[in-house]
């Protein structure tokens, strides 16, 4: 005969205000099988965890109902608590009577009366709940990192400096990310080169960690612990080995392309490194481009000139299968393009462009040599007008978040267009400024009143060209009148957006997206830097718009969770999974069809003379979320989810039944 223990919890005045919990929990005591029931102010608080350690040893309980808040926020703190006490910590229920009863009701009398129905219902599955044990399942202690930008450079060597071994794996040729395409950084205006160049050199020169540039993940598959992935390591067509870098071959190649580094506004060779401080700084051949691939070898120049023999047109993709413990992701973002702002003339007017692109004319090595000059006639522009929220905030063209970095990045840039050319003057079209962070306010404030910079709350409707001039058209909303600006330049703060390729990568990783393709977190208070897949964790901007700060402090966030992961000996399998009635199950394969997290196999059942007999369906447990999908969809009721089996869930039902 089981003996249920209910306790039910006041949550302050969260439950109180609205449920009558002395009065709810004198009834339930008076449910079947309930031999000890009581209230408390704050359950999961210390005194209110030994209130339930004792009741267990005196009144002999061997089954729990905690009717509380959402079972998400404090179901491993009671389990642990019963566990502590003796019990199978699998014998724990939790009724939700806050968030489903008294946060969503007025009246007292019907909320109580839904809470204990609530209880009755937890009580009659936990006389049927059966013990539940963990199995170990063996760590492989490397980890993947996704993504080779700030955040990911700085993921891996966290978890490298821990003691453990790291793939970086980056798509482009080289580390960095679009920090590397920066100047300055707000609100220290410090170099961003100067701050990263050394954490990539660190990366580069770390015994744990390996870096796979110009590679991209084709394949995961596996669990937490023990995750197996593909890589496609693309052919540089030079030799990595044999490169001393000397750079003879991409000065002599007679092929020039826009460089995608410098957003088109400079040029690169068909063989070349997309930045000097590159890591690792070994060219690669842009084989679409290059004339040797292309007009069948006619070309040739670098692999002739090549002082070391180090250029190999005969190298192909190579596919590396290694296996990772956990796995980060870190692929941050790319800037939106404006083309759908017809009325403001990106891409007709060659000195209307991105913020971006300005950032690189800022560069030193950038197409300009760090020289301001409008890309249309080389001259120094005067007037130059950013116009904010450019995709962002905006449902008609581009998106309704707010990108971040935005207000901050173009008070940065109306700063240092004064410092290189003195007697230009800056113009900030604005909806309102969003400086949150730590000396954010007090950098615009300076942008201001000790640069000059004139801002104007307005949007703009129009930009064209009148000559050399572009006349800007808006409004002032503060002044209450309409502007027009001569400016010799106009730069448009874009929105930042997710890769591309966000929701391929999160197929493949069994992660989720929210609707505009950021990968979403477990939890946006508790979990930041996890998903709902155990053991794959974010970094930075491939979950939202973040600034450098924030990002790096994610990664070291999501390091830590590694670390932490590694730091044990073994894992322990989550034991409410799905099983297989072998008697039953007629390998209708369905189960596996509507799987998301590829859990289910088959296996062949022999005899004892191991010939074989029939197929059945088999549950790898290791990958199994218990979500239920199968169970829902077996046809001959031939799989169960541990935890949650038929006559469980029908107990439940049966009590409601019972109290109406």
């Amino acid at each position: 005969m089981a003996r249920v223990g209910v306790f039910v919890c006041w949550c302050g005045s969260n439950i109180a205000k609205t449920v009558d919990v002395v009065k709810v929990a004198e009834a339930a005591g008076k449910l079947p099988s309930v031999a000890y029931s009581t209230d408390y102010k704050y359950m999961c608080s210390e005194p209110g965890q030994n209130l339930i350690k004792q009741a267990i040893e005196e009144h002999k309980l061997d089954r729990i109902v905690v009717a509380s808040c959402s079972p998400r926020l404090h179901e491993p703190t009671f389990r642990r608590c019963i566990s502590e006490a003796g019990l199978n910590p699998f014998m724990l229920e939790m009724a939700n009577i806050r968030e489903h009863c008294s946060w969503v009701h007025d009246d007292k009398e019907v909320a109580s009366e839904k809470a204990l129905d609530l209880i009755a219902m937890s009580v009659a599955k936990a006389v049927k709940n059966e013990a539940l044990f963990s199995q170990e399942i063996p760590l492989t202690k490397k980890a993947l990192v996704i993504g080779g930008g700030v955040a990911g450079i700085q993921v891996a060597l966290d978890i490298a400096d821990a003691g453990y071994k790291v793939t970086l794996v980056e798509k482009t040729p080289s580390i960095g990310g679009r920090m590397a395409q920066y100047d300055k950084t707000f609100p220290t205006l410090d170099c961003a080169a100067c701050i990263l160049t050394p954490k990539m050199v660190d990366a580069a020169s770390h015994p744990n960690i390996e870096i796979m540039t110009y590679a991209e993940v084709e394949k995961v598959s596996g669990f937490v612990g023990n995750f197996e992935v593909t890589i496609r390591k693309k052919a540089r067509s030079v030799d990595m080995k044999k490169c001393t870098g000397c750079g003879v071959c991409y000065e002599k190649c007679p092929k020039k392309l826009p460089s995608e580094f410098d957003c088109g506004l400079g040029q690169r060779k068909a063989i070349y490194v997309p930045f000097p401080q590159a890591v690792p700084n070994v060219p690669v051949i842009d084989r679409e481009n290059c004339r040797y691939f292309a007009d069948g070898g006619k070309c040739g120049v670098c692999a002739k000139i090549c002082p070391s023999q180090a250029v190999d047109y005969t190298l192909e993709d190579e596919m590396i299968t290694d296996k990772y413990g956990a796995i980060v992701a870190a692929t941050g973002f790319q800037p939106w393009d404006p083309t759908p702002y017809t009325n403001l003339g990106y891409g007709r007017y060659p000195d209307v462009i991105t913020s971006l692109q300005f950032e690189r004319l800022f560069n030193a090595s950038g197409p300009t040599e760090g020289k301001l000059v409008r890309p249309s006639d080389h001259k120094p522009p005067k007037n130059v007008v950013f116009i904010s929220c450019i995709g962002s905030r905006d449902d008609e063209h581009g998106y309704p978040y707010c990108s971040k970095v935005c207000c901050m990045y173009n008070a940065k840039h109306a700063l240092l267009l004064k410092e290189k050319v003195h007697d230009a003057q800056a113009y900030v079209f604005y909806m309102d400024i969003r400086a949150n962070g730590k000396g954010y306010e007090e950098f615009v404030r300076r942008t201001i009143e000790k640069y000059g910079a004139i801002y104007l709350r307005g949007r703009v409707s129009r930009v064209f060209q009148d000559g050399e001039k572009l006349i800007v058209r808006g409004v002032d909303t503060l002044a209450g009148k309409p502007v027009e600006i001569e400016a010799d330049m106009v730069v448009l703060a874009a929105a930042m957006e997710a890769q591309p390729d966000a929701k391929d990568l999160a197929r493949m990783l069994g992660i989720s997206t929210d609707e505009y393709n950021w990968f979403s977190e477990a939890h946006p208070k508790l979990k930041p830097v996890e998903v709902l897949t155990a053991g794959i964790y974010l970094a930075g901007a491939c979950q939202y718009p973040k600034d450098i700060p924030d990002a790096v402090a994610q990664a070291s966030g999501a390091a830590a969770k590694v670390v932490g992961l590694f730091a044990k000996e073994s894992l322990q399998s989550e034991p409410t999974v799905a099983e297989v009635n072998e008697d039953t199950c007629v390998d209708c394969q369905l189960c596996k069809e509507v799987c998301p997290y590829t859990a289910i196999d088959t296996k062949t059942l022999t005899d004892r003379a191991g010939n074989p007999i029939r197929t059945v369906s088999c549950v790898n447990e290791g990958l199994c979320h218990g979500c239920g999908t199968c169970v829902a969809a077996c046809r001959s009721s031939s799989i169960q989810l541990r935890g949650f089996k038929d006559n469980q869930i029908l107990s439940e039902i049966d009590a409601l039944a019972f109290a109406e």
